[in-house]
């Protein structure tokens, strides 16, 4: 059992060493030799673990998709209404980006064109499902314009999501990012939701900004 728990402990700290690396450096620049330093293990135990870099980054991506699972559905487990949900959900995803190097990695590679197998879903793809399913919810729950294409402005979300992480990136430290889903959500709400319902969500779009904000 002792050998068994520090050969997991080993391949987490592979991960977040890969993880780490390919968020600050990129995939292509990043070498098998660079993650053994970084993670301070042999070769002989990476390679225990993961027979190739593309595999580390399987990897990546897999956790990055069952913990967007995981916390969609324990929001919704909680019942809130569908438009709350979703804001939710975008937040608790960037928590997770200011928070560690996986979810962070997980966008660089989703990015950066490194293959994504099957059964895994594209993370783009997954992220589209996600929205769409509370977006129906919220069109039926009056909480959006009753007019509103649900597949245009789930694709519209994803790119204004992803695109708002990739450029804050480049240009600004992850803690920024919760700033960033606020400003987002503004801009959102006074579009899709009708005015005697604005108020709640913006209040709840400010509101989940301060909780992330204290802890970076």
């Amino acid at each position: 059992m002792a050998r068994q728990l520090r050969a997991e402990q080993t391949r987490t700290t592979i991960i977040t060493a890969a993880a780490d690396l390919f968020d600050r450096h990129g995939y292509e620049s990043t070498s098998l030799s660079d993650i053994v330093a970084h993670a301070h293990v042999t070769k002989g135990a990476l390679y225990f673990h993961f027979a190739a870099k593309e595999d580390l980054a399987h990897a990546i991506m897999e956790l990055q998709s069952s913990a967007s699972r995981r916390i969609a559905g324990e929001i919704d487990d909680r019942g809130y209404a569908s438009l709350e949900a979703l804001i939710r959900l975008t937040f608790a995803l960037t928590r997770l980006s200011v928070e560690g190097p996986i979810a962070r990695a997980g966008l660089r590679l989703a990015t950066g064109g490194v293959p994504v197998r099957p059964p895994l879903p594209h993370p783009f793809v997954e992220l589209t499902d996600l929205i769409s399913r509370r977006l129906g919810g919220a069109l039926k729950e009056s909480d959006i314009h009753q007019d509103v294409d649900i597949d245009a402005v789930a694709h519209s979300l994803v790119c204004f999501f992803v695109g708002t992480r990739v450029v804050g990136r480049t240009r600004e430290p992850a803690g920024r990012l919760p700033r960033r889903m606020a400003e987002m959500w503004h801009v959102l709400i006074r579009g899709l939701v009708p005015v005697p319902r604005r108020p709640r969500y913006l209040s709840l779009a400010a509101r989940l900004e301060r909780e992330i904000m204290p802890a970076v």
